[in-house]
């Protein structure tokens, strides 16, 4: 029965007795719980502070720098100069030593030197000092000649990965967002931890706002090649041409200046590095090279010397006049090798039309319409 079910007592609590309090507690840990697929969870994976060591402590290294400590990173660097007051004032620590740079044990070094003094740094670097399995990572223009180097220098246990920020202390004075960031992870080892420190490495750049490109470091100098070194090549020709402002500039005319501005300020060590160290800028420099012989010849072929001759020593400019010279200039155009012997005049002389292929005409000592 129910009674025995009880245990034999007669009594059944009333609807008023007061339930015995469980000891039990219970309480909500999280409202909002980061799942694996989060922003929150990814972040949390980046929780732990890393301590970064820059080699090549010029303006780029130092850029990088402060923006590594304002995400709470601890930041060491080395240099051939003495930059200990730079690195006072932004919170970093700074070794004129790189053996002693290296006995602090970093959990990333990055190599932020030029690229011209890259193979030199790396060959005198004192990696043996420095922590087994370190992740070493470069932040050059070009990245095939870095990654054979770090394979063929770098012990294996090392872990590296190849960076090319695609902006620098100009473009990337405020806000990192929406700038792309190029990496390849060309070797990492397997242990959870090692694969943590590159995703926090990559965080820093990720919670900056950058575009994250994975790409090879081959593909990258491949794309480069008619992005990046073309772009300095055609400011660097534009900047021997010594442009200047003038009061009817063109919003084209003004983006020509501001890309004269920009390559500028690149040393020509910079520029000398994107041909001397990716094999595509030859080609590519044989392209433009081929691209501008091309337009050249399209407007030798609308061009020859009777047909501006005729035209501006014409009063008036009749239709019939007009017509004439077209007439006249449409003979001279089927001779051949009219075009060839134009673009040899204009390649030796500077002048365009004149009296050298009709000295009878004009006379010694006539001008080209200008």
């Amino acid at each position: 029965s129910a009674r025995d079910a009880l245990g034999g007592s007669s009594r059944v609590p009333s609807r008023t007795s007061t339930p015995a309090r469980s000891t039990v507690r219970f309480g909500v840990r999280a409202l909002d719980a980061a799942m694996p697929f989060d922003n929150e969870a990814r972040a949390a994976k980046r929780l732990r502070k890393l301590k970064i060591g820059i080699v090549g402590f010029g303006n780029f290294g130092q850029f990088l720098a402060k923006r590594f400590i304002d995400n709470d990173h601890a930041v060491i660097a080395t240099s051939r100069g003495d930059y200990s007051d730079a690195a006072k004032k932004m919170g970093a620590r700074y070794f004129p030593d790189p053996d002693d740079f290296c006995e602090q044990h970093p959990d990333v070094v990055i190599f932020a030197t030029s690229i011209l003094s890259t193979e030199a740094t790396i060959n005198s670097f004192p990696v043996q000092r420095l922590r087994r399995n370190t992740l070493v990572a470069d932040v050059l223009s070009v990245k095939q000649f870095p990654k054979q180097l770090f394979l063929q220098r770098l012990p294996d246990d090392f872990d590296i990965v190849c960076l090319h920020p695609m902006f620098g202390p100009d473009s990337g004075k405020g806000t990192w967002k929406n700038l792309p960031l190029v990496y390849d992870k060309v070797r990492i080892g397997e242990e959870q931890p090692r694969r943590e420190r590159v995703d926090n490495l990559l965080g820093i750049f990720e919670d900056e706002g950058c575009r994250m490109v994975e790409m090879s470091c081959e593909e990258h100098d491949r794309q480069a090649a008619s992005s990046q070194f073309i772009t300095h090549t055609v400011g660097r020709m534009l900047g021997s041409m010594e442009l200047e402002d003038t009061t009817i500039n063109t919003k084209g005319y003004e983006s020509l200046l501001n890309l004269v501005n920009n390559t500028s300020n690149d040393s020509f060590d910079l520029y000398y590095g994107l041909f001397m160290y990716n094999k595509n800028a030859t080609q590519e420099l044989n392209r433009l090279e081929l691209a501008f012989s091309q337009v050249k010849a399209q407007l030798f072929d609308r061009l020859h010397t009777l047909i501006r001759d005729d035209i501006f020593d014409i009063d008036g400019s009749s239709p019939e006049q007009l017509k004439a010279a077209w007439e006249k200039a449409g003979e001279t155009m089927n001779e051949r090798g009219y075009k060839e012997r134009l673009i040899d005049q204009v390649n030796s002389t500077g002048v365009i039309g004149g009296s050298r292929d009709e000295p009878d005409r004009k006379g010694a000592n006539s001008e080209a319409p200008s």
